[in-house]
């Protein structure tokens, strides 16, 4: 039987954890059945070292933006070089953006400013957009349907470990949650629980690489190859087996992240 794949929705293959050994990290990724990855580029000034990586791995694809914890460091991206950037048929989303007041709260008016830019970016290009959002529910929510109501987008709650309001929320709007490592660790049941009530067509998984890895692996540096141990207990989660939540999680991949579809 040839075993199930899937796809590593969300990882940081540019990030120097993985520097000594890219090649053996991506044979070891589709040796467990993960098919195709998309590394995500966090500061703009580094989307070349990024682009590469994908033009380097056929399974890799990449998208790009800056990340809200960078949003104060960095220059504010334009709505026209997110644009520009989205020609590259490699390129297959904008982000991560989005909210963080755990960490960085008083760059909260520019990590807004930010993420709106993004979200023009993604109703733009029609590419979607990859959301980090950490302590920041209210804002998020509150900003995703302003923007939506201005015009619809696609997106995807990335490395979702928020409230099942935000979940809810990120769902009547049509996006999707993904699921990461976060979701395999014992003491998220309540994480599962808000996985377990939304609707399966709706769900993808990722490592978030180099961070976040599951068990068994916890505690070390994640890869993703460990997007498997995350859909075995996903597919638990939604009572499937393991081939049918690939799958699943993997056609869902392809309807939102269509420029990777396989």
């Amino acid at each position: 039987m040839t075993q199930a794949t899937i796809v590593d929705s969300h990882c940081h293959l540019d990030f120097p954890d993985f520097d000594t050994e890219r090649d053996a990290v991506i044979a070891r990724a589709l040796e467990a059945g993960v098919s195709r990855m998309v590394t995500i580029c966090t500061r703009l000034r580094l989307e070349p070292q990024v682009r590469a990586i994908a033009e380097s791995y056929a399974p890799v694809f990449y998208a790009a933006g800056t990340h809200p914890m960078s949003a104060a460091d960095e220059p504010l991206a334009t709505l026209d070089e997110l644009i520009a950037l989205a020609e590259h048929p490699k390129f297959v989303g904008i982000g991560e953006t989005g909210l963080d007041y755990h960490y960085t709260v008083e760059s909260a008016d520019i990590q807004q400013q930010s993420l709106r830019i993004h979200i023009a970016a993604a109703r733009e290009t029609k590419l979607p957009l990859i959301i980090h959002a950490r302590a920041a529910d209210d804002d998020m929510a509150r900003i995703l349907k302003e923007e939506y109501e201005k015009g619809a987008y696609t997106c995807v709650m990335h490395c979702f470990s928020s409230s099942a309001a935000l979940a809810q929320a990120a769902l009547d709007m049509g996006f999707y949650l993904s699921m990461s490592g976060i979701t395999a660790f014992p003491k998220s049941q309540e994480l599962r629980d808000i996985f377990a009530a939304a609707p399966v067509d709706r769900v993808l998984v990722e490592t978030d690489s180099p961070y976040l890895a599951p068990p068994p692996h916890r505690g070390k540096r994640n890869e993703p190859a460990y997007t498997a141990h995350t859909a075995r207990v996903g597919a638990e989660v939604f009572g499937l087996s393991y081939e049918d939540f690939a799958a699943q999680t993997t056609a869902n991949f392809d309807r939102l992240f269509w420029k990777a579809a396989a």
